[in-house]
């Protein structure tokens, strides 16, 4: 085993000595291959699982919180809600279509196995300047992808975010969230308990498409990314809907014990996962696993990232009830191997084993760090810097003209053109779709409806991480609560560059820091998530973006609001208080060309009241509509109260009472 074979994996030389530690011999090359994958950031976390530890995940409504394939959440009346937030970043930015297909595949099948059945999807996207051909390509190619799976697999997209900005062009954001809707007793966890049980591979055949996908996916793109589209998944929907109807019957069957989703790292790690959850071992056979390709290795077997797959484990002597409902649904399945009690995660090639590790080390006793943190001097000499200069309206533009330029900004412009590619509508619960504050279901069979959003702010993230992470978590919040939605419970999605760089790292923890702080302040535990680190190209690192999926609450659908004004002569109210801030606003890029000044202030304090009233106004039927004032300001939310309905424009007037500059007062 060479120390070149070793870097090649993504290992240290330090991980390697630990890993012959654990062996007390070296490892085979199948060994070394797992090793990899599970120690991987994608998979272990181990440059942010110490970070994570911070967020607070409890509360009397949370059923699951971090550790299982999705939270999940008490929402009332017999009811609970499973959801996730993923990312497909790195295959995206290399194979667009398929990296957002089977971005939305993976987060569907992470929700169904938790029992739930999926009910809406949303997505939170970030690319390049639209002038640049690659990004149109990037742009397009990952909006019919999220769009043609989720329509073919029967789920309706009820929001999302899209942005543009330089520092995305060499490495896109794309972030898929899935809900799934059960009933709070048919909760399932992924453990392979029961020594005996049988282990069973469902679904696709295995192939060599995304062997090392989770490798891939911890480590920097580069201009030779391109020579990774091989490891690039390819998704089968209708498969995935077959699966989705198969893995519900089989859990509510109580013929099986725990499923889990093929996803990064295949085999390897959905086997020892489970295993390692329920404490025990596994014992299977790569020669019984259907391939589709010929001469397959164990290591290619364990590694693949096919799509469409699930390991489910089933009660002994069941075995003929499983395969009778699989084949219902037309899905192949095999005896793959046994549970066993010894703790061993033991992979033989008929029958000749190929790999052998401790199932405790590989899956929980990942190396973590704790990295060098330092703020970047140039972000700190930006935020310090004057924003106020242009607040005076001193470029001579009329405002309207300054409004029509931010309506027209692609950061504020409607996205109609992306949420008219996807299905919002289908299963005919949707009470808001996209383009509002807030996508909103009904749940049938009751008077409560759900709302969910994804919100983030990378611009402000660069600046001051802390606050803009806050600023994230109180946006998704206040867009909850526009639609009359209590706040409930949170999946976080963190995007960031290299950990091993101290500016960045810095970025991640500050982040982190502000994430835990405004949740614990909104009573909304984080329940789930993923970390997508090393987003990174040849021109450099993304803006640190974490991005906020929240769901919500709403216990009479009657007291839903929408967006847009509804009648001429409604009152017209601004709730809280307008400041004399542009730091990291749109309006300081697009008319001024400039990223400076600190993000606005937040007062957690002030925006949990606001939160509050919202509610209660809601609940008293006073309100027609709501909207929350964000990119653009005042003048953009007006703006977009207005012309909510495209076929029924209103007029606004309004008379401002602060004594602020015209800009901020608008446009902050």
């Amino acid at each position: 085993m060479t120390p070149e074979l070793v870097a090649d994996h993504g290992l240290s030389p330090e991980e390697y000595e630990l890993i012959l530690e654990i062996l007390g011999r070296e490892p085979t090359y199948t060994e070394l291959g797992v090793f990899s994958a599970l120690w991987s950031e994608h998979c272990g976390y181990k440059n942010s699982k110490p970070l994570l530890r911070l967020l607070p995940a409890e509360a009397p409504w949370v059923l699951q919180g971090p550790g299982e394939n999705a939270g999940v959440i008490d929402i009332g009346d017999g009811y609970a809600l499973a959801f996730k937030i993923e990312s497909h970043n790195h295959p995206s930015a290399v194979e667009p279509y398929q990296g957002a297909a089977t971005g939305v595949g993976g987060i569907l099948r992470d929700v169904f196995t938790m029992g739930a059945r999926p009910i809406a999807v949303l997505d939170s996207l970030r690319f390049g300047p639209l002038a640049h051909p690659r990004v149109r390509y990037l742009f397009a190619g990952v909006v019919k992808g999220i769009g043609d799976y989720g329509n073919c697999v029967g789920i309706p997209n009820i929001g999302g975010e899209v942005y543009f900005d330089e520092s995305y062009e060499g490495n896109p954001i794309v972030n898929a969230m899935a809900i799934g809707l059960m009933k709070a007793d048919d909760l399932i966890r992924a453990g392979a308990a029961g020594p005996g049980n049988p282990i069973l591979a469902v679904g696709s055949r295995t192939g060599r498409d995304g062997i090392h996908g989770a490798t891939f996916a911890s480590e920097e793109l580069s201009e030779a990314s391109d020579a990774r589209r091989p490891q690039v998944q390819v998704g089968d929907p209708f498969t995935e809907k077959l699966l989705l109807e198969a893995s519900l019957e089989l859990i509510k069957s109580g013929h099986i014990v725990g499923i889990q989703d093929m996803g990064a790292a295949g085999l390897a790690s959905s086997s020892s996962e489970m295993a390692a959850r329920a404490g025990t071992g596994v014992d299977i056979d790569v020669a019984l696993v259907p391939t589709r390709e010929r001469g397959m290795t164990p290591y290619e077997i364990l590694l693949s990232e096919s799509q469409e797959r699930m390991l489910v484990v089933a009660k002994a002597g069941r075995e003929q009830e499983v395969r009778h409902i699989l084949e219902k649904w037309e899905l192949q399945a095999a005896v793959i191997g046994r549970v066993t009690d010894d703790g061993m995660y033991r992979v033989r090639e008929n029958g000749v084993v190929v790999c052998e590790i401790p199932g405790e080390p590989l899956v929980k006793a990942t190396p973590t760090y704790v990295r060098e943190a330092r703020e970047d001097e140039r972000v700190a000499r930006l935020r310090a810097a004057d924003a106020a200069a242009p607040k005076t309206g001193s470029s001579g533009v009329h405002p309207n003209r300054l409004l029509l330029r931010l309506l027209g900004s692609p950061n504020i412009a409607s996205k109609r053109w992306v949420y008219e590619q996807y299905d919002s509508t289908v299963r005919t619960s949707t009470v808001l779709g996209p383009g509002g504050d807030a996508g909103v279901l009904r749940i049938r069979g009751t008077r409560k409806a759900i709302a969910a959003t994804v919100d983030g702010n990378g611009r402000y993230c660069y600046l001051n991480p802390r606050r803009g992470a806050m600023i994230a978590v109180a946006e998704a919040a206040r867009n909850l609560v526009c639609v009359g939605a209590r706040p409930r419970a949170v999946t976080d999605n963190l995007n960031f560059g290299s950990p091993l760089k101290p500016e960045i790292y810095h970025q991640l923890r500050a982040a982190v820091l502000g994430i835990a702080e405004a949740c614990r302040r909104f009573n909304t535990p984080v329940v789930s998530g993923n970390v997508s680190l090393y987003n990174e190209s040849p021109a450099g690192a993304i803006y640190p973006t974490p991005v906020i999926g929240m769901v919500g609450v709403v216990d009479d659908v009657a007291h839903v609001i929408p967006t847009g004004f509804r009648t001429p002569g409604d009152a017209i109210v601004l709730l809280g208080k307008n400041t004399d801030e542009l730091g990291g606003s749109e309006y300081l890029k697009v008319v001024h060309g400039r990223v400076a000044g600190d993000a606005p202030a937040l007062d957690l304090t002030a925006e949990a009241a606001l939160q509050e009233t919202m509610l209660e106004l809601a609940g008293a039927r006073l309100l027609q509509s709501a909207h929350d004032c964000a990119e653009g300001g005042l003048a953009v939310c007006l703006a977009e109260s207005a012309i909510a309905d495209a076929e029924r424009p209103f007029g606004v007037q309004v008379e401002l009472v602060d004594d602020l500059p015209l800009a901020p007062l608008l446009f902050g």
